[in-house]
């Protein structure tokens, strides 16, 4: 009887561990917008289109998910994905080809442009962390409501909290995707979390490749210049 009891109560205070909630949405969204908004401070030779048309496409498609929110009534989740998606493909198109037109138009540039070179190197590095941190967050486990509904176990990534499973009560934040798009970006190679699947690997590449670009061929052609 008593080895019962011990094995209920064992089992009860499993039970009785809180359940982390879903992390909320709005450090990513404030993230993207950070993201239209140094998009709009590149100069207009390394942006396709106006600089001000990508933070506009952004509000366009996050007014849905604003709304919905305020009128407590939640879009379906296939809704939130497509619409996410949608702004993902067109955030990470701007990001490529302002890297492809700032290295194309870099041989034009001279040496008193040098300090202009440098800031816009600087706001594309920034933009690449900002945009794939997002779709780490976005695709790891389907999203952060799939991952609620999975117990927050690993999946596209596993954080040193998930190493030995997780009892459910830690979730990764937009704050650990962005850790992992910084050290990304900055060390070219994972650190404490690793990639567990091929579409994840994929973008740490596209990721690693764009910094890689940035740092080593538009960073080393300025300093040359100076």
């Amino acid at each position: 009887m008593r080895q019962v009891d011990e094995t209920q109560q064992t089992s009860h205070a499993r039970e009785e561990k809180p359940q982390a909630p879903m992390a909320p949405r709005w450090a990513a969204a404030v993230a993207i917008l950070a993201f239209g908004i140094l998009y709009a401070a590149l100069p207009d030779r390394v942006t396709i289109g106006p600089n001000w048309l990508l933070l506009a496409f952004e509000v366009v498609l996050l007014i849905p998910l604003l709304l919905s929110g305020i009128a407590q009534r939640p879009l379906r989740n296939r809704t939130i994905r497509t619409l996410i998606f949608v702004l993902l493909a067109g955030v990470t198109a701007a990001l490529i080809g302002g890297i492809i037109l700032f290295v194309v138009t870099l041989p034009n540039r001279g040496a008193n442009e040098a300090k202009d070179l440098l800031r816009t190197a600087a706001l594309l590095w920034i933009s690449n962390v900002l945009v794939f941190a997002f779709w780490y967050w976005e695709i790891d486990g389907g999203g952060p409501r799939k991952r609620l509904e999975h117990g927050h176990q690993a999946a596209d990534f596993m954080f040193p909290q998930q190493v030995n499973g997780n009892d459910g009560s830690w979730a990764p934040h937009f704050f650990d995707y962005l850790f992992v798009g910084f050290t990304g970006a900055t060390a070219l190679s994972p650190t404490d979390t690793y990639p567990l699947t091929r579409r994840a690997k994929g973008l740490m590449m596209v990721e690693a490749l764009n910094a890689m670009v940035i740092l080593a061929i538009i960073v080393g052609r300025i300093v040359n210049i100076l």
